[in-house]
């Protein structure tokens, strides 16, 4: 092939590959309106299959990268970047199950209310402060099997309240209490964050 026909080839595949991405957007809706769910086409419920969830992600994400737009003009660029971002978002939202769970209540019409409801079983606020304080202590004192233990014990407790919330949301369709567990979820996980932070401490 003449690199006069290679170069044409090249200019034919970009506008190609830009229709099929126009063709995209205007199934998910050029004003970005789909949800996250409907952006990566899942359903929408608590459980995914996470290894559907990073195939539907690279996929989106190899059709709009701006890597793969370069040659294009600035508004096609643009445009592949704001997807870019959007997919991304949708991805990092749902990948995790507590901001999932957030996110997907948010849709049901039901605010978890995480910032202006801290209202909490005493029973667990206290447990939260003692273990917080103990975490503190071990910091301070090096102990790193007491943090590893507690790491263990505090996932453990987190990954029964994602199976939890499946069931509430997905099965119970008991929204109030799903979104009761998910402001639970977000004391435990600011905690377990605390508590890599202290590993890392103590490790270096």
């Amino acid at each position: 092939m003449s690199k006069a026909s290679a170069v044409a080839a090249s200019r034919l595949q970009q506008r190609l590959d830009w229709r099929a991405m126009r063709s995209e957007n205007s199934v998910l809706g050029s004003d970005f309106s789909a949800d996250h769910f409907a952006l990566l086409d899942l359903p929408r419920q608590q459980a995914l299959n996470g290894a559907e969830l990073d195939q539907k992600f690279r996929s989106l994400q190899a059709l709009v990268h701006p890597d793969h737009h370069v040659q294009a003009g600035d508004a096609q660029r643009r445009l592949a970047m704001q997807w870019a971002i959007r997919v991304n978002e949708a991805y990092q939202v749902l990948k995790s199950p507590g901001s999932r769970a957030f996110y997907l209540l948010t849709l049901l019409g039901v605010d978890p209310q995480v910032e202006n409801n801290t209202a909490m079983p005493v029973e667990f606020l206290m447990q939260q402060m003692e273990l917080r304080e103990e975490v503190m202590a071990a910091r301070g004192a090096g102990d790193e099997a007491f943090l590893e233990t507690a790491h263990e014990t505090l996932q453990r407790e987190i990954t029964g309240c994602h199976q939890q919330l499946v069931a509430l949301i997905d099965q119970q369709k008991d929204y109030k209490t799903a979104a009761e567990l998910v402001r639970k979820l977000m004391f435990q996980e600011k905690l377990l964050h605390e508590i890599n932070d202290a590993l890392e401490a103590v490790d270096s």
